[in-house]
């Protein structure tokens, strides 16, 4: 919402500074986005009189002039206006000027061989006029080397300010002003119109030939609840006059005729949008109605809109004239040959209005104050006003109102206890103070305040105030009125013990995941929540038998389904980045899955993918080593990074061979705390799959539902036990098992950690063979064990019948064969 500040003062008596008005506005909840000052950026133009005007030796259409500013010595200038000549006094800019109407700064120069320093400005270059014929000709009296804006005085700033939905009241010049003297700014003036005339009666001279009827059901009244109509007969409409181009000007309106110009001074000086037809160009009688399927109107944009039955129209015999509360039609727009105008104000139905502007994506300063709801009380004096400024300005008879509908019921009245001001802010405002306030905007307050009466009154809001609806609201105009800042800040009260934590365990994992892979080399990536049937049937839910999550109103037809996993997004991602030349990506994500539509089938879940040579901890394409690409090692890196970091005991967890139906057979694993609780997978991204997708790979992906995590067994506080080191050399024995090929190798380990776990440090694999000299369908695992003695050193016979025991325990557990 823009407005001059010559224009705020039509309607406010106040003697407050331009800093004073902004920074209240501000206070009050009118938020000012910004104040352009004209004169700010003319400050170094000043009033120079031309002691000398010569034609220029080299150039026909310019002169060579020698001008006096005031400050020295004369300034040779060269000019090409034609009617620079000495004795005049003109307006001058220094070298080092800014030019706005130029956009340059101005420098010294030479034209056409002859130096010129400094200009000679016209009203264009100044941007106060499109004049730019000539150069400013100041009157005689006009003192040199004055600074020309302080001469001038008439420049007015212009505001701006952000008004919230819900403030419809403050669209207009007038509603700003009334909440500036509720605030103590001035005095909100009786007669605030043009003329010093507020809006009165037009008594009609002649009934008004064009009916109107409002054509809806009884269901649907509201979307035109009351329209008001008049002709004015003999009308000259020539360009409106200079002070009301320059007041749209200022806020970047432009001046079309004086009709039109008319209507856009009340739409910003009342709130009220009006409309006015070319009589002459309607064929009959007016009709509000709702559109029909497949009616056009060519608007005034210059545009053809195609209508549908959700949209309202003005029509006439002829069809559409008018897109109703947004934009008019051109057929029936007024011109310089209108000679008989219909005025239009009506009410309408923010809600429809909201629609059709959004549907049609038309933006007008009608439509953003219908769609937030004007004041219905001003529905008529709006006409009226408009009427007598058509008449003032354009002269005419008018004819009788027609008015059809009526007024909407908005009366409503709110037990308001005076203190629930400070019940709700804690501000303790005088209830004397908050009746005047409420009065001052606009409200209608019966019974007397506290010591006189009960503490409860009744407040009935102004028609022009929509938004209040209950004793909050009330409470809120009361505090920005009565002014925020004098809320004084008050330290909290001192805890006697520290909060415990805030965040939940899952809450805590969800953030640790993210900051674990990507301390990997990873980069988040935020993909949708919603695949398409085939994606979501791939990943889920038709292996696992999970119901279909199926939107209802999907956005995409790609679009149509609840992911049950971050993988479909994530590797569509890598593709796409590999489509746009970076192949080696490594990408995870921590969000939201759904298992189904129950209230706890809403997972958190963890994945990544790595693709081409973005390998865990690799440095991509190196001389200093070969290349190699992600494998499922690298998946498994992550996945057991991610659960060391998440603070998981990896003791216990066991990684069985085999995944889900979209990874690899043979190159994945699923992680599990027994088989009942199943916690993710890693692997290699089955080829089908990624033939599906379209997708080149390989990728290797893991994904872990942290809800599924097992959370830490709570222990008892209590000091670590210091670090007890043996005084005894470590013992290491290596053994070689033949085995069948379906047997584990986790299983042979397991049997090797049991024999005394007392004594046995570690258990490690470190051969894996199947190749020449085995027997089909076995092969060979070698198991490292290492034996920590604590109290004494171990002697060969305690050792070989440590060995003897492993191998007699993987016989009986695994069918194991000691490899001779």
């Amino acid at each position: 919402m823009k407005f001059t500040l010559s224009w705020l003062e039509d309607h406010l008596d106040t003697d407050a500074s331009l800093a004073v008005i902004t920074e209240t506005l501000t206070k009050i909840g009118l938020e000012v986005e910004s104040v352009t000052d004209p004169a700010a950026k003319l400050r170094e133009f000043m009033i120079a009189y031309v002691i000398e005007a010569k034609q220029h030796p080299n150039a026909d259409r310019l002169r060579v002039c020698m001008v006096d500013t005031g400050a020295g010595e004369p300034v040779q200038v060269v000019c090409g206006a034609p009617n620079a000549r000495k004795g005049m006094k003109s307006v001058f800019s220094p070298p080092g000027t800014y030019i706005p109407g130029k956009d340059i700064t101005l420098g010294k120069g030479v034209i056409r061989g002859v130096e010129s320093n400094g200009m000679l400005c016209s009203a264009a270059e100044l941007q106060l006029s499109e004049d730019h014929d000539g150069i400013i000709d100041l009157p005689e009296d006009a003192p040199v080397g004055a600074v020309y804006v302080d001469w001038l005085g008439n420049l007015d700033p212009v505001i701006e300010i952000n008004l919230t939905p819900n403030r419809p009241d403050c669209t207009s010049v007038h509603g700003i002003a009334r909440d500036l003297a509720a605030a103590g700014l001035g005095r909100l003036k009786a007669s605030a119109v043009i003329g010093s005339v507020e809006p009165k009666a037009v008594k009609g001279e002649f009934p008004c030939p064009v009916a109107v009827t409002l054509d809806f059901t009884a269901n649907h009244k509201g979307l035109c609840p009351m329209f008001t109509l008049r002709l004015v007969r003999g009308v000259k409409n020539s360009p409106s006059p200079e002070w009301l181009q320059k007041r749209l000007k200022a806020i970047g309106l432009r001046p079309i005729s004086a009709l039109v110009d008319i209507t856009n001074y009340v739409t910003f000086d009342r709130g009220r949008p009006l409309h006015v037809f070319d009589a002459d160009k309607v064929k009959g009688d007016l009709v509000v109605r709702r559109a029909r399927n497949g009616e056009e109107l060519l608007a005034l944009d210059g545009k053809t809109y195609a209508l549908d039955e959700a949209m309202v129209v003005i029509a006439d015999d002829n069809g559409p004239e008018s897109l109703a509360g947004i934009m008019g039609g051109e057929h029936s727009g007024c011109d310089e040959n209108t000679v008989n105008v219909l005025i239009e104000s009506a009410l309408w139905d923010p809600f429809n209005i909201a629609q059709t502007g959004r549907k049609l994506g038309i933006i007008t300063d009608a439509r953003y104050r219908f769609e937030r709801g004007v004041d219905p009380a001003f529905n008529t004096p709006g006409c009226e006003m408009a009427t007598q400024m058509v008449m003032d300005l354009c002269g005419g008879a008018p004819s009788d109102l027609v008015i059809a509908g009526g007024l909407p019921e908005t009366d409503r009245v709110i037990d308001f206890p005076w203190s629930e001001t400070k019940r709700l802010t804690g501000l303790a405002v005088h209830p004397v103070e908050q009746k005047v306030i409420l009065q001052s905007l606009g409200f209608h307050v019966s019974g007397l305040v506290p010591g006189h009466a009960a503490d409860h009154v009744k407040v009935s809001p102004p028609s022009w105030r929509p938004d209040v609806e209950g004793k909050a609201d009330l409470v809120e105009e009361v505090i920005r009125i009565s002014g925020l800042d004098k809320l004084k800040p008050e330290p909290l009260p001192a805890q006697e013990q520290v909060n415990g934590p805030v965040l939940t365990l899952l809450q805590r994992r969800t953030r640790a995941a993210k900051r674990i892979l990507a301390g990997r080399g990873m980069m988040e990536a935020v993909t949708w929540t919603f695949i398409s049937e085939a994606q979501a049937m791939m990943f889920g839910r038709s292996a696992n038998m999970l119901p279909v999550l199926k939107l209802s109103n999907p956005i995409a037809s790609d679009l149509s389904d609840m992911r049950p996993s971050l993988l479909p997004g994530l590797l569509t991602s890598a593709q796409k980045n590999a489509d746009r030349g970076f192949g080696d990506v490594a990408l995870f994500e921590v969000g939201q899955i759904y298992m189904s539509d129950g209230e706890n089938d809403q997972k958190i879940a963890a994945a990544a993918v790595r693709r081409g040579l973005a390998k865990a901890g690799g440095q991509g394409r190196h001389w200093s080593a070969p290349a190699a690409e992600a494998d499922v090692f690298d998946a498994k890196a992550d996945a057991m990074a991610l659960l060391a970091g998440l603070g998981v005991a990896l003791g216990g967890l066991q990684v069985v061979p085999g995944g889900p139906a979209w990874l690899h057979p043979g190159r994945s694993a699923t992680l599990q705390f027994g088989p009942q609780n199943p916690i993710g997978c890693f692997g290699e991204v089955h080829p089908r799959i990624l033939k599906e997708l379209d997708i080149k790979g390989p990728l290797v992906a893991l994904e872990i539902l942290l809800d599924a995590i097992p959370a830490p067994k709570a222990r008892p506080t209590r000091m670590k036990p210091k670090l007890a080191l043996s005084a005894f050399q470590p013992v290491t024995r290596d053994f070689a098992f033949i085995v069948d090929a379906s047997v584990r190798a986790d299983d042979l380990l397991k049997v090797a950690r049991g024999i005394d776990r007392a004594l046995v440090a570690d258990v490690a694999l470190f051969d894996v063979y199947e190749g020449k000299g085995m027997e089909p369908g076995k092969k060979s695992l070698g198991v490292a064990l290492t034996l920590q003695p604590k109290e004494r050193t171990l002697t060969d016979a305690q050792i070989d019948a440590l060995g003897q025991k492993l191998v007699a325990e993987a016989a009986k557990k695994t069918g194991a064969v000691l490899r001779g």
